[in-house]
């Protein structure tokens, strides 16, 4: 439980933190591309302080995946906020934690009974209705081949990402998971900046010190989740820090940046302390 609450605070801090950047008129792909080599920067000297190895096969090839994994759904993500309504790639970047949920009980044997799978099920309609909620005011309905895809790659990538995350217990590499990140963050800040290259985007000062600012506390929370993962089954850390860190954001909209929810995200609040109750 200690590992649920503690995950969850962290990733609701690198939200928050994010989405202040947003406020202040950051561009994001630079301040994204800034947290990552921010955070593989701070473990290559953490590396060579300690003198651990850095080449290990299994935590390249891991890490590898998940820095791709996470530029490519960085990318995809940004890329749909700008053409879609909120809502809908919201609710796709929600619904992804169904991913990670299935991979671990069919590919790794983590065991879920009905009563959790039934807080799943219910955890996905809150999270929806949360989503949607959120920017009612502002969304236009969407139909058509290409919302679908846009749906459909925000969700697959993301949940990609969070395979990822799992991954690196059952690939036995729990006491690497440092070396993982931060071939992980290295992976990402590259991809992260040859885009930036491509577009032909220079980077503000500004951008770059929000990025670094954010990469730091990113340290901090992505250690969290992968210590977290080494003691709790994926079945039950997603959904429950999925549903806990929705709830949390969503009171900090209301209280700090003075966002309405309305009563469809209410009542999704409402089923998501539910949904909690019954994954726990």
């Amino acid at each position: 439980m200690y590992w649920l609450v503690l995950a969850s605070l962290t990733s609701l801090g690198f939200g928050q933190l994010f989405k202040w950047s947003q406020r202040r008129g950051c561009h994001a792909p630079t301040v994204v591309s800034a947290n990552y080599l921010t955070l593989a920067a701070v473990l290559a000297i953490w590396h060579l302080w300690t003198g651990n190895d850095f080449a290990v096969p299994a935590s390249v090839i891991v890490g590898g995946a998940m820095g791709l994994s996470f530029i490519v759904a960085m990318l995809v993500m940004t890329g749909a906020l700008e053409r879609f309504p909120v809502g809908m790639v919201l609710t796709s970047f929600r619904l992804s934690i169904l991913a990670p949920v299935v991979v671990s009980v069919w590919l790794w044997g983590e065991s879920l009974s009905a009563v959790q799978a039934s807080g799943i099920g219910l955890a996905l309609v809150a999270l929806a209705l949360i989503s949607m909620s959120r920017s009612s005011g502002r969304s236009r309905p969407v139909v058509g081949a290409a919302a679908l895809l846009t749906a459909l790659a925000v969700f697959a990538t993301q949940g990609v990402g969070q395979i990822c995350l799992g991954w690196v217990h059952y690939a036995g590499l729990d006491e690497q998971r440092l070396t993982v990140l931060m071939t992980c963050a290295a992976t990402a800040g590259t991809g992260g900046g040859l885009v930036l290259l491509v577009r032909r985007h220079r980077p503000r000062i500004r951008d770059l010190h929000m990025g670094v600012g954010i990469g730091l506390f990113n340290l901090v929370a992505l250690a969290t989740t992968l210590t977290a993962l080494m003691h709790l089954d994926r079945t039950l850390f997603f959904p429950v820090t999925g549903c806990l860190v929705v709830l949390l954001d969503g009171l900090f909209a209301h209280l700090w940046w003075k966002e309405r929810m309305g009563r469809v995200g209410a009542l999704g609040a409402g089923l998501g302390a539910l949904a909690l109750l019954l994954v726990l």
